[in-house]
C-alpha cells in the first residue's frame, strides 16, 4: 500500500509542474444561461473548451462554501481542466454571482438548478455524453444530492474534495464550531434532511474518489472523510453504500476504515488544482473505468 501511495506522489509531483507551467489556450469562456426548472432562475454558466476541436467528455465544476463557480473557478483553474481534455463548465448556483435566484444553502432547490447544468452539459454538441462532476468543500452536499435524487443522470465519475459530512461538520453541531451553517438549530430535521452528505452519498451509484489532505482546509480532524468514504463503499465490501467504486487518495479502491484511521493522507502542500487533473487524466486513461449502478430510484 506504501510504496503505491509513494508512487502516486512522485506522479503527482511530475505533473504539477507540466499544469502549472503550460501556456495559455487563448480560448476565451462561452457564456450562458440554465434555467433552474425547481426556482425558475436563471444559473449564470461558463464553459471552457480545450484548445483542440473534438468531442470530449464533460466536466461540472461545483463550488465549496455559499460560493459562486465563477468566482471560485478563475480561468487558469478552469482552462487547466479543459486543456486536460474536458469541456469544462462553471456555473453560479441560484442567488450566486450572475444567477437569480435565493440562496437555499446547497438544499433541494439548488439541487435541482445542478441536475438542469448537468442536463445541459452532457447535451454539449461537443459532449461525448458523459459527465464528471468535481465538488469543492461543501459542495459535497450539492453533488451527492443531485446524485442520490437523481440516479439517472449521465454521470460517470465523482472527485470530492475535502467535502463535510454532516451537520456536525457544516453546523458545528459536535461542538467543534467549525461550520458555516451554524444559525441553523441542530435539530431542525426539515433543513437538514435536505443537506447531509453523509446520508446522500449512501445512495450515490457512480464510482466516488475523495480528496483528503492531512490537514483538512476547516475540520479539526478527518473523521468526516472516513466516514463518506465508508458509508459510499458498496455493502459488498463492508460499506453502507451502492456505488460500484470507491477510493481514498490512491489507497487500495473498495476499502472501509476505521474512524482513527491515519495514514496515506495527501500532504498539505499537494495543489488542489494538480490533485484533481491527477485524478481526471486516471479516469481519462481508462484506469477509474467502472460501470455504474442501473437500479431505478425505486429500487
Amino acid at each position: 500500500m506504501w510504496k503505491r501511495f509513494a508512487m502516486a506522489l512522485t506522479a503527482l509531483v511530475a505533473l504539477s509542474a507540466p499544469l502549472s507551467a503550460q501556456p495559455e489556450s487563448g480560448l476565451a469562456p462561452t457564456e450562458a444561461f440554465v434555467e433552474n426548472p425547481s426556482s425558475g432562475a436563471r444559473l449564470y454558466v461558463q464553459l471552457y473548451r480545450p484548445y483542440q476541436t473534438g468531442i470530449y467528455p464533460s466536466l461540472v465544476l461545483i463550488p465549496g462554501g455559499n460560493g459562486a463557480g465563477s468566482q471560485s473557478f478563475r480561468a487558469p483553474e478552469a482552462q487547466g481542466y479543459a486543456d486536460a481534455g474536458f469541456l469544462t463548465f462553471v456555473f453560479d448556483p441560484d442567488g450566486r454571482g450572475r444567477s437569480s435566484g435565493s440562496e437555499n444553502y446547497n438544499g433541494f432547490i439548488q439541487q435541482d438548478g445542478l441536475k438542469a447544468v448537468i442536463e445541459y452539459a452532457a447535451s454539449h454538441p461537443q459532449s461525448d455524453g458523459r459527465v464528471v462532476l468535481v465538488s469543492n468543500s461543501y459542495g459535497v452536499t450539492m453533488a451527492t444530492g443531485v446524485l442520490a435524487r437523481y440516479p439517472e443522470l449521465p454521470v460517470a465519475f465523482y472527485v470530492d474534495w475535502e467535502g463535510p459530512a454532516n451537520r456536525n461538520d457544516t453546523g458545528g453541531c459536535d461542538g467543534q464550531g467549525k461550520g458555516h451553517l451554524s444559525q441553523f438549530s441542530c435539530t431542525d430535521e426539515t433543513f437538514w434532511v435536505e443537506r447531509e452528505a453523509s446520508t446522500f452519498i449512501q445512495q450515490i451509484q457512480v464510482p466516488y474518489q475523495r480528496v483528503q489532505s492531512q490537514q483538512d482546509h476547516v475540520q479539526p480532524d478527518n473523521t468526516h472523510a472516513i466516514l463518506l468514504v465508508n458509508n459510499a463503499t458498496n455493502s459488498a465490501y463492508g460499506g453502507a453504500g451502492v456505488s460500484p467504486w470507491t477510493r481514498l487518495n490512491d489507497l487500495a479502491p473498495n476499502q472501509v476504515y476505521a474512524a482513527d484511521y491515519d495514514a496515506g493522507w495527501w500532504p498539505e502542500s499537494a495543489r488542489t488544482a494538480e490533485l484533481i487533473t491527477y485524478y481526471l487524466k486516471q479516469f481519462l486513461s481508462g484506469e477509474i473505468a467502472v460501470a455504474r449502478q442501473t437500479r431505478s430510484r425505486s429500487a
